[in-house]
């Protein structure tokens, strides 16, 4: 009697202990490791930096507007009959030119459109940084929140498999007190019962763990999670809440934050696409210049030598050419409009996006308060649970209490440690993420 009483007093002591804290080994990932190799190979951020690497492009493209053009041009022609001959009239005869040219042309003023170009360019490379921030942070945000469902994950587990250590220890004892008519056949089957019971949970906690590996392996975009392991990194049970609340963090965010800062970008964005569409109102001055030359040759009259032609021949320009807008069927007013229209959507947008991280934080910190009321409230269950399992285990032993009792306490004392794993991560979790949005490192 002794003996079992003290089997069971170690099997409940068992169903206390959380998982132990291990160093990182080869094959493991913390979530470092994870959070690194996501920003690095998840497709989405690649997205997001093809998308900044196209807008480096564009910003280059609109520098080198600034540059004048320059262009060749080569023409031979053969006329059959009567045309213009090396004399420059017209006669009867075949003939054939030969003609060279290069010219090149410069924006002199344009109502300062390529300027305003540039910098709209450079503004549209900031906001695309910002986006690939933004897609960085996502990713470190759901990475960090499937790396600590698998800490979760793998508590209930292993909370399902002492579970079911002790069922087949009871059952073994059961049965050896029927042997020896101390204990029923239905105290039997009924203890045959809960271990089928708490192997189901167990399998049940296996599979959601799989899954959860599953998720992180997507994000991390490996092939396979057959072989995933992470690091169970040593925290706090507390994790104490910031001093200050939801506003104050709001505040420290919203500047820090790539989302807001891509949006006010796109704003300032807009403000220059309304002044290149003004730009259309101005005149435009445009500077060119060339050079160029030509030769002929009439079949049965003789001509100068090809080099000799080109030398006489030779010509070179340069002018200046005004474009004044004066009626363009209303379409720059329209462009205008637009831009003005579009400035008002992104001021819409911006505002949004305040919105939305106002109250990510809110639901964040609200969170954080609730996973810590209820860590408390879960402490104190658990320690009711594992006084009232000493309790029905000496009744138990002492024949005061049946099966039925004693395995209703030891499900509400598992029970009470899966409330206070989920309690303890979602806390941990909820306040890592205020740290975050306050400008700090995601990290356990």
């Amino acid at each position: 009697m002794n003996k079992n009483r003290t089997c069971l007093a170690v099997l409940a002591a068992a169903m206390s202990v959380t998982l132990p804290a291990v160093a990182q080994e080869d094959g493991l990932w913390d979530l470092r490791r994870c959070i690194d190799h996501a920003v690095e190979n998840n497709l989405t951020v690649r997205s997001q930096e093809l998308n900044r690497d196209q807008r480096t492009i564009d910003l280059n493209t609109a520098k080198a507007s600034r540059l004048p053009d320059l262009s060749a041009g080569a023409g031979q022609n053969f006329s059959f009959g009567r045309g213009l001959g090396e004399s420059n009239t017209y006669v009867n005869t075949n003939t054939s030119s030969t003609s060279l040219s290069l010219g090149s042309s410069i924006n002199v003023f344009n109502g300062m459109r390529v300027n305003k170009t540039i910098k709209l360019d450079a503004l549209n490379l900031e906001a695309a940084t910002a986006d690939l921030e933004k897609a960085k942070d996502d990713i470190r945000v759901s990475v960090t929140r499937a790396y600590v469902q698998i800490l979760y994950d793998m508590e209930i587990l292993e909370v399902a498999r002492r579970q079911v250590e002790i069922d087949a220890a009871q059952l073994e004892r059961l049965k050896a007190m029927f042997e020896n008519g101390k204990a029923s056949a239905a105290e039997v089957a009924q203890q045959e019962a809960s271990l089928g019971q708490s192997r189901l949970t167990q399998t049940q906690a296996d599979n959601a763990l799989k899954l959860a590996k599953l998720d992180l392996t997507q994000l991390l975009e490996l092939p396979s999670p057959e072989g995933f392991g992470i690091v169970i990194p040593e925290v706090d049970a507390v994790q104490p809440l910031p001093v200050c609340g939801p506003e104050e963090i709001y505040a420290e965010a919203e500047g820090r934050r790539p989302a807001i800062r891509a949006e006010q970008i796109r704003l300032d964005a807009a403000d220059m696409n309304i002044g290149i569409a003004k730009s259309a109102f101005y005149p435009s001055l445009t500077l060119n210049g060339g050079i160029g030359s030509n030769a002929y040759k009439s079949s049965g009259y003789d001509a100068a030598r090809f080099w000799d032609q080109f030398k006489n021949n030779f010509s070179q320009y340069v002018g200046l050419s005004l474009n004044i807008p004066i009626f363009a069927k209303l379409s720059t007013r329209n462009s205008v409009r637009s831009a003005q229209i579009s400035r008002s959507l992104q001021l819409v947008q911006l505002e949004s996006a305040k919105k939305s991280l106002y109250k990510e934080i809110q639901q964040a910190w609200y969170n954080a308060v609730a996973a810590e009321s209820k860590l408390a409230s879960c402490r104190d269950a658990l320690a009711s649970a594992e006084s009232s399992f000493e309790l029905v285990s000496a009744k138990y032993e002492n024949g005061k209490a049946g099966i039925t009792e004693f395995n209703e306490s030891r499900n509400n004392l598992m029970k009470a440690q899966s409330d206070l794993a989920q309690a303890r991560y979602e806390h941990i979790f909820q306040v890592k993420l205020l740290d975050f949005y306050r400008g700090a490192e995601l990290s356990l």
